[in-house]
C-alpha cells in the first residue's frame, strides 16, 4: 500500500512538471516584447497567434476563408507615403502610414563588430529569396536592400538583442507583409532612440506649383533657355562630385552617369547639406539639378531632419508635410542593449518626443534661390522628400540611391 501510494504520488508529480515545462515553452513562443497593431490593417504579427478561441468565437468556414483572404499581404495598400523607423536602443521597427503608426515589432540589429549604420535611407532594391553575396550564401528572405555597401532589413532569428552582422533582422510574419507593402524609394531611418515624425507648417515649405497647359510656339520660335539654368548645374555634372571620402580612407568613385531624364509624375527627394552649401535634387533616384544656397551662420549646426510631402489639400494649391528629427549619435558608442543573464536585451527605451521647432528653425535659416525653388515646386509631388543635414553626399549615394545621409 505504501508502495503504491508513492508510486501514485510521483506520477502527479512528473505530470505536474511536464504541464508546466509546456506552459512556459507555449509563453516563450508566442511573447514579443512589442505588440503589433494597425489602422486598417490586419494585426501584424505574432499577436493573432497562441491563443485558443472558445466555441462562441468559432467562425463558418465561409467566415474563415473571407478572413483568410483579407489577411493576404499582396492585397494590402499603402494609403499614403510610407516610412520605416528604426531604434537600436530597444531593437524595434515601427511603421508609418500617411503620418500614423500602423505596425510596429522586434528587430535584431548589428552587433559592436559590425554595427548597423545610422542616418537616412530608403529601399533601393528587393529580393523575396535573396542569399548574401558576402556571408557564404547565408539565406536573406524578404530582403529590401538599403545599401549597396550590404546593409538590408530581411527575416531572420530575432534572439532578444543585436546579434546580425549590421542587417537589420524581422520577424518572418513581419518581413512578409513589409516587403509586400513597400516600394524601391520608401523612406527608412535608423537611430539609437525611438523618434516620431510630427506634422509641420511653415510658409518657405515648397507647394506645388499649378500645372499651365500651353499652346505650341510658333515654328520659327527660337526656344530660350531654362532660367534656372544660370544658378543650377546639370545633373551629370554634380552627381556625386563632392562625395566623403570613405571611413578607410579610399577615394569613393564617382560614377559616370547618363544625362538626368526625369519621370514624369515620380517623387523627388531635395537634399540641402550644410557642408557643401548646395541643393541637391534626384527623382527616381536620378539626379535632376543642384544649386548653391545660402545658410544663416553657417558654422552653427543645422542637424537631420527629414521632411515629407504627405498629401495635396486645398484643391492642389497646398501640401501637408511631416518631419523627423534624427539625432546624432554613433551606432555603437550607442549603448548597445546589454543582455541579461538569461541572453535577453534589458529593455532602455527611450523615445524622443517630436520637436518640429528645431526643424522650422533649421530650414528657415537656409536660403534657396527662387528659380531653383519654383523649379522644385514643379517637380513636387505627395511621396517627395526635403532632407537637411550638416552633411555632404555620403559616399554611399550612388548611382542607383536616392540620397544616403550617414549620421555616426
Amino acid at each position: 500500500m505504501r508502495r503504491r501510494k508513492f508510486i501514485w504520488l510521483l506520477l502527479t508529480a512528473l505530470g505536474m512538471s511536464l504541464h508546466l515545462a509546456g506552459t512556459a515553452h507555449a509563453q516563450h513562443r508566442y511573447w514579443y516584447p512589442y505588440r503589433s497593431w494597425s489602422s486598417g490593417y490586419p494585426l501584424w504579427p505574432q499577436q493573432q497567434r497562441g491563443y485558443k478561441k472558445s466555441e462562441s468565437t468559432k467562425k463558418t468556414k465561409s467566415e474563415k476563408a473571407s478572413k483568410d483572404t483579407s489577411k493576404d499581404p499582396s492585397r494590402e495598400v499603402a494609403k499614403g507615403p510610407l516610412l520605416i523607423i528604426i531604434s537600436i536602443a530597444d531593437q524595434r521597427i515601427s511603421l508609418y502610414d500617411n503620418g500614423a503608426l500602423v505596425a510596429r515589432s522586434s528587430v535584431s540589429t548589428g552587433v559592436r563588430a559590425h554595427p548597423t549604420p545610422l542616418g537616412v535611407f530608403s529601399v533601393i532594391s528587393k529580393n523575396k529569396w535573396h542569399r548574401s553575396n558576402i556571408y557564404s550564401g547565408a539565406p536573406m528572405p524578404y530582403m529590401q536592400r538599403i545599401t549597396w555597401s550590404g546593409i538590408a532589413l530581411h527575416a531572420g532569428d530575432l534572439p532578444g538583442y543585436p546579434a546580425s552582422h549590421g542587417c537589420i533582422r524581422l520577424t518572418h510574419d513581419f518581413a512578409v507583409r513589409l516587403w509586400h507593402l513597400t516600394k524601391r524609394g520608401t523612406r527608412v531611418v535608423i537611430a539609437h532612440d525611438d523618434i516620431r515624425p510630427a506634422e509641420i507648417s511653415n510658409a518657405k515649405l515648397f507647394v506645388p506649383k499649378p500645372k499651365v497647359v500651353l499652346a505650341s510656339p510658333p515654328s520659327d520660335a527660337v526656344t530660350q533657355p531654362n532660367p534656372v539654368a544660370a544658378d543650377a548645374t546639370p545633373a551629370p555634372l554634380i552627381a556625386n562630385a563632392k562625395q566623403e571620402d570613405a571611413k578607410d580612407g579610399t577615394k569613393v568613385p564617382v560614377p559616370v552617369l547618363a544625362a538626368a531624364t526625369p519621370q514624369k509624375g515620380a517623387s523627388i527627394t531635395v537634399f540641402v547639406s550644410r557642408k557643401l552649401s548646395k541643393l541637391f535634387v534626384r527623382q527616381g533616384f536620378v539626379p535632376v539639378f543642384d544649386a548653391p544656397v545660402t545658410i544663416r551662420d553657417p558654422a552653427e549646426p543645422l542637424g537631420t531632419h527629414v521632411f515629407t510631402a504627405m498629401e495635396l489639400q486645398n484643391d492642389g494649391a497646398a501640401m501637408r508635410w511631416t518631419v523627423v528629427s534624427v539625432p546624432e549619435g554613433s551606432s555603437h558608442s550607442q549603448r548597445t542593449p546589454e543582455k541579461s543573464h538569461k541572453g535577453r536585451a534589458k529593455e532602455t527605451i527611450k523615445t524622443v518626443l517630436p520637436t518640429p521647432g528645431n526643424a522650422n528653425a533649421a530650414f528657415n535659416r537656409i536660403e534657396i534661390p527662387q528659380d531653383a525653388a519654383e523649379r522644385i515646386a514643379e517637380l513636387l509631388t505627395p511621396g517627395s522628400s526635403l532632407i537637411i543635414s550638416d552633411y555632404g553626399i555620403s559616399g554611399e549615394t550612388g548611382t542607383d540611391t536616392d540620397f544616403i545621409v550617414l549620421t555616426r
